[in-house]
């Protein structure tokens, strides 16, 4: 039975990597991604999100100075999220960048977005002292799961202080019987998180205005989305000061 879960409102880390991407499709330094961020920020939302993959495809290295002094220097009351696969030299640069949050994710390098969760059966080993170091360094660290009731308390056994649903089965929708099917997977894997108690839920991956409202039905209690995607193209049509509004409305804050 679905436990009954107190509604908060949900907040918003918006990915930039969409932002970088189109920068770096040009030697010019626009758009450039510290102007909006800070526009994305001024506008109310909660966090910045970044994912820099080995080949810098998007965001680059030398970014993440930038944008955590960005943070730390005009809002501070925000969040820098850094997303990647643990690697020794993502680790270093987490280390050195110091987000409030790190996101660990099992992408392989060739891989253009994410796509499943973590096999923790397979890499829990290996992941738990990467989550050690995070965690003497203040960072919380947030694993990416599969819904899955199994995988909550695997991820809490491997280090982590959060869970982040992979939510590309439930946006991938090809009918409204999948929608609540695959929802029903989220409403158990936040059930099982909830039991173990402490271990705090995030969502990421092709989320939306429209398909938002569906996944705080299921997790009333979601503490934070991370997109960049749906936002970014949204805002090629509203501009991102207004895209965040919506978005924010959409999770709960007031316009």
């Amino acid at each position: 039975m679905t436990q009954t879960v107190t509604p908060r409102p949900t907040l918003l880390s918006v990915n930039v990597n969409a932002v970088a991407y189109l920068r770096n499709r040009r030697a010019v330094p626009w758009p450039n991604l510290i102007d909006i961020s800070r526009a994305i920020l001024a506008a109310g939302a909660h966090g910045i999100t970044v994912h820099p993959r080995p080949d810098e495809r998007h965001i680059r290295f030398c970014d993440l100075p930038a944008l955590s002094r960005l943070i730390a220097e005009e809002f501070p009351q925000a969040e820098f999220n850094i997303e990647g696969y643990p690697t020794r030299h993502f680790i270093d640069l987490v280390l050195e960048n110091k987000p409030h949050q790190v996101t660990l994710v099992p992408d392989t390098p060739e891989q253009s977005t994410s796509d499943h969760g973590w096999d923790f059966a397979q890499d829990g080993e290996m992941l738990r002292p990467i989550a050690e170091e995070f965690r003497a360094a203040g960072i919380r660290v947030s694993y990416f799961v599969d819904t899955n009731p199994d995988e909550p308390a695997l991820a809490m056994a491997a280090g982590a202080d959060r869970i982040e649903f992979y939510t590309g089965p439930y946006a991938d929708l090809c009918s409204a019987e999948t929608a609540q099917q695959e929802l029903e997977n989220i409403r158990r894997t936040a059930d099982q998180a909830r039991a173990l108690g402490g271990l705090m839920m995030n969502a990421g991956h092709d989320l939306t205005v429209e398909n938002l409202p569906g996944l705080r039905q299921a997790v009333p209690d979601l503490a934070e989305v991370s997109i960049g995607h749906g936002l970014t193209a949204d805002a090629l049509m509203l501009g991102f000061p207004e895209a965040v509004r919506r978005y924010l409305r959409v999770l709960g804050h007031p316009a």
